[in-house]
């Protein structure tokens, strides 16, 4: 896969936000209409474009009715030994980040503390965490096949 596109209220604001996840821009550009920029860490590239006029989005994460596109995941696998502890040290990051630019950074939203979970023939540790505009993250990692 080349890219993951996240339309964006506010790309200084997704730009900050995707920079406490490890992510770094690439690449800044115009759509023709408005900013852009390719991003890329954890493994990943993703391209946030900023909208005009934007509306909220739809709570997919929260309404079990929503159809379409649902969430981002990444395999933090080979990144942390322990989901718990990475997510605890994301939360400090973000919070001492929203106090020193609490204009482009808020507090890390959690939607999901870390959980196992059986999927298929093993067993994971996952998480979810919203990003600025609300989209669901998923930080997946592998624990041990499932007997």
């Amino acid at each position: 896969m080349h890219h993951v596109s996240i339309r964006t209220a506010n790309i200084h604001r997704a730009i900050a936000f995707y920079e406490q996840l490890g992510f770094t821009v690439c690449e800044r550009f115009t759509t023709g209409y408005t900013l852009a920029c390719w991003m890329e860490g954890l493994n990943g590239r993703i391209e946030l474009i900023q909208i005009p006029e934007p509306k909220p989005a739809p709570d997919s994460f929260g309404d079990e009715h929503y159809v379409g596109y649902y969430h981002l995941s990444f395999d933090l696998t080979d990144l942390t030994s322990d989901l718990p502890s990475y997510l605890t040290n994301l939360k400090e990051r973000f919070l001492l980040a929203s106090q020193n630019n609490p204009e482009q950074l808020q507090t890390l939203k959690v939607l999901l503390e870390p959980t196992q979970q059986q999927i298929g023939t093993r067993i994971y540790e996952v998480a979810f965490i919203a990003d600025t505009d609300g989209l669901p993250l998923e930080f997946i990692r592998f624990l041990a096949p499932f007997h």
